[in-house]
């Protein structure tokens, strides 16, 4: 009961502060929609940040979390201040790299991604928030590490309040390609600022250390494909769809992607609380079993809300947003399941970082990229965005199935068939949802609330067990 409180706790914490920077967002959509003229806009702003996605992946080079699985290695806080003092350094090294890459390529990107070489200024704005963003990972990490969760709640609502008071004036004055992104570029810099002057501590110039950096480069380097890979889950779709389809398509499809995703806020609860929870437990001896279990849970969660976000999908659309983007609502369930699969994903494939072992985690999220490519090329023109987002969740279900089936032959893993058998029945609802009742708000509702019971009876025992200990602790 001890590591669930553990888990819940800074599930709850830090999971509360990362959906307060991800819900502002979301809130933010249907306004921001409205500010633009067409749809063309808002996918040029989001493919944007599609750019800075690869390049923090590509600046930051796996060094967070292989910071994080060092910190908590030895108690000594000088050993704590040159990990954390190498990984910056080291990124900050990165981050310039990638920084004048970005700038030196501005055209051919501009054409590629943004559909367009006349855009090529916006990739001057997504390359400063390349450099801010990377090594802000690192900056700030002290404070996740350390366990200061006010500070945390605190960053994480500033951070999207200050990037929109920025961008509305900038709309409401026609400025609707750069508003957005240069929001990002201010927000970020404050923030680092910020936590720059909370953490200086931590990081010395002189605390840097050689043989430091090369055990972190044998966590980190391997898993830099990892983080190439999930954005090819994430975004690679997006700039598929503006080549094959079009910058207005894509623009529909982000925000399909910005709803679908309010699964992000599960998600990023999780994974506030997750890395600190699982690296603080990694040595117990029922650590297997307990990891299986967390797993089983949060699927059983993912696929209640996935039953629900299906028979609401089409109302929610009508409502928030204008009859350009109602086409987008039949990707959003999809959209909504697939980060949840990530994060299923990364439960599972966190033993492998147990053991040191990294490199599977390529191998099988490779795999599962490859899924998704291919069936973007076969999809996008025959479904359109409806296309797009079978293939994203496509490719990470055929990444869990991978990862479950070497952790349970590795003996890291433990699948339940209670598991099997909620994936027979989400899977079974949304092949019904598409076909039978896509638009039939009650009966979808009815179905889904069917399977709510269904599963709240299968995990009973262990409902009444958090019960109980919920009683015992008020």
């Amino acid at each position: 009961m001890a590591k669930f409180r553990l888990f819940l706790e800074n599930f709850l914490v830090y999971g509360l502060g990362g959906i307060i920077s991800k819900i502002v967002p979301l809130i933010m959509v249907p306004i921001i929609t409205r500010l633009m003229p067409n749809s063309s806009y808002f996918g040029i702003s989001d493919l944007s940040n599609t750019i800075v996605q690869f390049g923090s992946a590509l600046a930051v080079m796996g060094m967070y979390d292989a910071m994080y699985r060092m910190f908590f290695e030895k108690d000594e806080e000088s050993y704590k201040k040159r990990i954390c003092s190498t990984a910056l350094l080291f990124t900050v090294f990165t981050s310039l790299i990638v920084f004048v890459i970005m700038i030196v390529l501005k055209k051919p990107l501009a054409q590629y991604v943004l559909g367009n070489r006349s855009y090529a200024y916006v990739i001057y704005l997504s390359a400063m928030a390349t450099l801010v963003g990377a090594t802000n990972n690192i900056i700030s990490a002290p404070t996740r590490m350390q366990n200061k969760r006010k500070i945390f709640l605190v960053t994480n609502t500033v951070s999207p309040i200050l990037s929109y008071a920025v961008s509305i004036p900038l709309l409401l004055k026609g400025h609707y390609i750069i508003a957005l992104p240069l929001a990002a570029v201010v927000s970020g810099v404050t923030m680092e600022m910020a936590f720059g002057v909370l953490n200086h501590s931590w990081f010395q110039v002189r605390e840097f250390d050689f043989k430091l950096l090369k055990q972190l480069l044998v966590i980190a380097v391997p898993m830099l494909p990892n983080f190439l890979v999930y954005w090819i889950f994430n975004s690679c779709d997006k700039v598929m769809i503006t080549n094959l389809i079009g910058v207005d398509a894509a623009g529909i499809y982000s925000v399909s992607s910005k709803l679908g995703h309010c699964s992000q806020l599960i998600y990023t609860a999780f994974a506030g609380g997750w890395q600190y929870f699982a690296f603080s437990t990694m040595k117990e001896k029922k650590q297997v079993e307990s990891n299986s279990k967390i797993y089983e849970y949060l699927a059983m969660i993912s696929f209640i809300a996935t039953a629900f976000i299906c028979a609401w999908s089409y109302p929610i659309f009508k409502v928030l947003f204008t009859e350009e983007y109602l086409s987008g609502f039949i990707s959003a369930p999809y959209l909504f399941l697939a980060p949840l699969l990530q994060m299923l994903f990364q439960v599972a494939c966190n033993q492998f970082l147990v053991v040191k072992r990294t490199w599977p985690n390529m191998l099988i999220l490779s795999s599962g990229a490859v899924i998704n490519i291919l069936l973007n090329l076969t999809l996008i023109p025959r479904l359109g965005i409806e296309g797009a987002s079978i293939a994203t969740l496509s490719g990470y279900i055929a990444a869990n199935i991978i990862c479950l089936i070497v952790l349970c032959k590795m003996k890291l893993m433990i699948v339940s068939k209670r598991l099997l058998l909620s994936v027979f029945f989400i899977i079974s609802y949304m092949i019904l949802w598409r076909k039978c009742f896509i638009v039939k708000t009650v009966v979808g509702t009815v179905v889904a609330a069917i399977i709510f019971i269904t599963y709240l009876f299968m995990y009973k025992i262990e409902i009444k067990q958090l019960m109980n200990g919920l009683r015992r602790k008020v």
